[in-house]
């Protein structure tokens, strides 16, 4: 298998395509998607609100034990506890990586009240190796229920999420395209 990444061929992989008008499932439908309140793009900085373009690797798939089942899909998954994150401090040495909570440098909660991370999809975005700054926790969620915008991830409402999950495997990326711009 090739690699995957922002440069790399994804012709040898599952191909989930998405672009400002929707994610393209497998099936060939079209389904609504949130994205990052900065759009899509090629250039990605920690904080800035894009979702970053490139073919993006499906690493794993965390889940709210308590509020549903294990997702059905062939890719590996894991329940989320109270005292999981995600560090977003640059700075850090667990820059785009899991922690435990309390922490002390900057993180996202990945237990949250709002639903939005009931399912996550790891995506392989800036992590091997994470370099500082370049964006962090980039994930395939549950979209809110008015498909506001994300702070760079992709969300799509939790049927579709379910659904989809259950055609991906360790060969799936998630092809975030960016508008070409006007010859």
């Amino acid at each position: 298998m090739a690699s995957i990444g922002s440069d790399a061929s994804v012709s040898d992989v599952m191909r989930i395509s998405v672009t400002e008008d929707g994610l393209r499932a497998p099936d060939g439908r079209r389904l609504r998607c949130a994205l990052g309140r900065g759009g899509i793009a090629r250039a990605k900085r920690e904080g800035d609100g894009v979702t970053p373009a490139g073919a993006w690797p499906m690493r794993r798939v965390l889940y709210r034990a308590d509020r549903l089942s294990r997702p059905e899909t062939a890719l590996p998954t894991a329940p989320i506890a109270e005292d999981d994150g995600w560090c977003d401090d640059p700075a850090d040495a667990a820059y785009n990586r899991p922690i435990k909570r309390p922490y002390a440098a900057s993180h996202e909660a990945m237990w949250r009240e709002d639903g939005l991370y009931d399912v996550v999809v790891v995506l392989g975005h800036n992590d091997d190796p994470p370099a500082p700054g370049a964006g962090s926790a980039i994930f395939l969620h549950v979209a809110r229920p008015d498909y506001g915008p994300t702070e760079g991830c992709v969300a799509l409402a939790l049927p579709d999420l379910l659904d989809l999950l259950k055609r991906c495997g360790p060969e799936t990326a998630l092809a975030v395209e960016a508008a070409q711009p006007p010859e």
